[in-house]
């Protein structure tokens, strides 16, 4: 049985066109991010220079991988140690979370290297161009 409406159906002519879907546009100026020492810094800016001027980028893999698994280390330490030593939850807890965030940084880190160890020059010099995006 059909459900009575209290409201009588709009006639065609009256409803409204639809409007098209509006492009989904990327938020300018905010930003999620951590600061990192001096020494990284330098570290950081030096290799993406040298990756980017160098003929074969490639031969900067291993130390692109390594110097993102750092970065990544410092990032975590920032956005979930810090943080939970703030708190003060205790011992037990604050062990427990270093030891998961070292074990999944284990496992990032190996997921990076291989990634990054099979990249050619173009999606270097991405991964080069991204990260210092991230360092404005």
């Amino acid at each position: 049985m059909p459900t009575l409406s209290k409201r009588p159906p709009t006639p065609p002519a009256k409803r409204r066109a639809a409007s098209p879907p509006k492009p989904v546009e990327k938020p300018q100026g905010f930003f999620l991010r951590f600061y990192h020492s001096e020494d990284l810094r330098i570290k950081t800016l030096a290799l993406l220079t040298a990756l980017e001027q160098a003929p074969d980028p490639t031969k900067h893999r291993a130390a692109l991988a390594e110097l993102i698994v750092e970065l990544s280390r410092v990032g975590m330490d920032c956005y979930f140690m810090q943080p939970i030593k703030l708190a003060k939850p205790g011992f037990i807890v604050e062990q427990t979370a270093s030891l998961g965030i070292s074990g999944a940084m284990t496992v990032i880190g190996s997921v990076i290297r291989n990634i990054i160890g099979r990249m050619d020059k173009a999606q270097l010099l991405s991964i080069s161009g991204s990260i210092r995006k991230f360092m404005r």
